[in-house]
């Protein structure tokens, strides 16, 4: 029996800002390469959805189904294509200490901002695809959280807020196996004001 449940429109890739092909320490051909990877997981979030419009229900089973499968890589492409519209909109800008809303976020909550750039750069060092600064809205402070892969580890009521990709694809061609040297180089190009955008939309309260 196939389902009505996935009435949805088709989404595209969103268009980089021209400041990501002019960043410090980080190659246009490396900003190109990667996008190409975001752009295939907004076509496989289309393509999923297309095929679990038509998929069985009545096959569903936890040892192998066509919609287990596809319910666990629409997982994927979704994490896909969230993860990278952050990372790509808050990078282009001219890194340094942040400041304004986010600053007093990190500092109340890390207690400075060196020591949340150790924590969030040890995070990236330990993770194998991902870490991420968000805010929990439960206990309402920052935390810096690591994910293995594009669906890994989510926090439920989390908000992310800095996005830090540690695939090799981020940074194999600028650094091959020197993630810490790619690291440093992402904090360089971190766009604060666009960070401050997100806490004000958020309402994220700094009291």
């Amino acid at each position: 029996m196939a389902t009505p449940a996935y009435n949805y429109d088709e989404i595209t890739a969103r268009e980089l800002k021209p400041s990501l092909f002019e960043l410090d320490g980080i190659s246009r051909e490396s900003i190109e390469a990667h996008y190409k990877l975001y752009q295939g997981y907004v076509a496989k979030r289309n393509e999923i959805l297309g095929k679990l419009a038509e998929v069985d229900l009545n096959s569903a089973n936890q040892v192998y189904s066509e919609v287990r499968a596809l319910k666990v890589e629409l997982s994927f492409a979704l994490g896909g294509i969230k993860n990278h519209e952050i990372y790509f909109e808050h990078l282009g800008g001219d890194g340094g200490a942040p400041d304004g809303p986010i600053a007093a976020l990190i500092k109340r909550d890390f207690g400075s901002v060196e020591g949340w750039r150790a924590d969030l750069k040890a995070t990236g060092m330990s993770g194998r695809g991902w870490a991420w600064t968000a805010y929990d809205w439960d206990e309402g402070r920052l935390f810096n959280y690591l994910g293995d892969t594009q669906n890994t580890y989510p926090i439920w009521n989390a908000t992310p807020l800095i996005a830090l990709d540690v695939y090799e694809h981020a940074y194999f061609l600028d650094y091959q196996t020197d993630r810490s040297s790619y690291i440093d180089a992402f904090f360089n190009n971190l766009d604060w004001t666009t960070i401050n955008d997100w806490v004000s939309k958020y309402q994220i309260s700094i009291k």
